[in-house]
């Protein structure tokens, strides 16, 4: 180094010291060492580069029980809940009329409709109710909620005693987080829970149709005619949806073009008004004829039927190879999943209209005379009992249950020790 560039360097390096400069000492080290070459260990100087900025992304926005079936394929089961009776209450909320289904669980709230028309999101941890609609009209299914959507059926005006079949129905689309409403679509009289699936919402209504509505033009891709009623939702699986009508059918449609890729009957004539649900590669679904049914998911072939002695109005629970279902002859019915033979049977003591639930190995199961059993799955034991319920009797998320009363919902957790 020559003596000029060393005197240079001398006064750089006093005014680094001195001044505590960073810059200074970047100088230096560029003069020293030179723009493309590592500065070596043990020099004095290191160039320390600030860290990236990062940028918080937007919070995640749980949906633990987005739709009624607590996923696509319906089966009353969802993994990955590990809540186990018994439970401790943390909060009553008073809905003032019936709740004929259960609320969906999404951005740590509850939405569900009572039949008299009002709609509410609620708090989970308070039960305190953020936001309400009062639509006028009646309300017998359970929302769908996705991507900060809320999509609820609407029946004919109240009251809702008798009901005017030739009434104009809706499903309405709402902001979930504040219950501004986005959009409606005018169809038949709705009480099908629907479904979100591939841009599309699917649903059925009481002139026998069904619907595939894209979420984002607001207008059908297609419909499909059946014979009659459509009460049910639909389950979804590999492309293909499924849903009950009245005529006494089971249909699988294409979910993308809605063309018939089979159709099946229930063999006593009954009518199908059980939301379907899917596991093993079967499709389950109970009838008014008393009967449950197992069809092939992708043939509509019968691979089994079980009779109960009364109506099968209750969707199944599918878990690992057993399908849990209620009859109005006010027994729950555990079946194996492939052969339909009976594993065992729980008299509740009244007639069970709703699906039954399973979480953790834990069977849950309400009857019409407004109680709530909690079972072993594997056996049938009663483990636990709640002195309300109707239908179905609960959702959850990771730390509560929400249980469903006739016309109340409560926050449950379990009770530690």
């Amino acid at each position: 180094m020559s003596k000029r560039l060393r005197a240079v360097a001398s006064v750089l390096l006093f005014l680094a010291l001195a001044g505590g400069g960073i810059g200074i000492a970047y100088v230096l080290d560029r003069a020293i060492f030179g723009g493309n070459e590592s500065a070596p260990a043990t020099t004095a100087f290191v160039t320390v580069a600030p860290p990236p900025a990062t940028t918080a992304g937007p919070p995640v926005r749980e949906e633990p029980w987005p739709l009624f079936g607590g996923g696509l394929r319906r089966t009353n089961a969802p993994a990955g809940i590990d809540l186990q009776p018994p439970f401790r209450k943390l909060w009553t909320l008073r809905a003032g009329s019936l709740l004929e289904f259960p609320p969906v669980v999404a951005y740590n709230r509850l939405y569900f409709g009572s039949n008299s028309g009002v709609l509410r999101a609620v708090d989970v941890l308070t039960g305190e109710v953020a936001w309400e609609k009062r639509f006028g009209r009646c309300i017998a299914a359970s929302p769908a909620v996705a991507d900060g959507v809320l999509y609820q059926p609407l029946m004919d005006p109240a009251p809702c005693s008798q009901h005017d079949e030739e009434a104009p129905g809706f499903l309405v689309a709402l902001d979930a987080d504040t219950g501004e409403k986005l959009w409606r679509f005018r169809a038949g009289v709705n009480e099908s829970s629907p479904l979100v699936a591939g841009g599309m919402v699917f649903f059925g209504t009481w002139d026998g149709k069904v619907y595939a509505v894209d979420t984002g033009t607001h207008k059908p891709v297609w419909t499909y005619q059946t014979g009659d009623k459509v009460k049910g939702g639909v389950a979804y699986s590999k492309g293909t949806i499924y849903i009950g009508s009245y005529d006494g059918k089971l249909y699988a449609l294409d979910a993308a073009t809605g063309s018939l890729r089979w159709e099946a009957a229930a063999t006593s004539g009954g009518d199908f008004y059980a939301t379907p649900a899917v596991a093993r590669g079967k499709v389950f679904a109970g009838s008014t004829d008393r009967n449950v049914y197992a069809f092939d998911a992708a043939s509509g072939r019968l691979a089994w039927s079980h009779p109960t002695g009364g109506f099968v109005y209750s969707a199944v629970a599918a878990w690992k190879k057993t399908v849990y279902v209620g009859s109005y002859d006010g027994k729950l019915y555990a079946l194996d999943a492939d052969t339909g033979e009976e594993r065992w049977t729980f008299d509740a003591g009244a007639e069970i209209s709703g699906a039954p639930v399973v979480l953790a190995g834990i069977v849950y199961v309400s009857t019409l005379a407004r109680k709530t059993f909690a079972l072993a799955a594997k056996t049938g034991k009663k483990v636990w009992a709640f002195p309300d319920g109707q239908y179905t009797p609960l959702v959850a998320d990771g730390e509560r249950v929400y249980l469903t009363g006739y016309a109340r919902v409560y926050g449950l957790e379990p009770r530690q020790g």
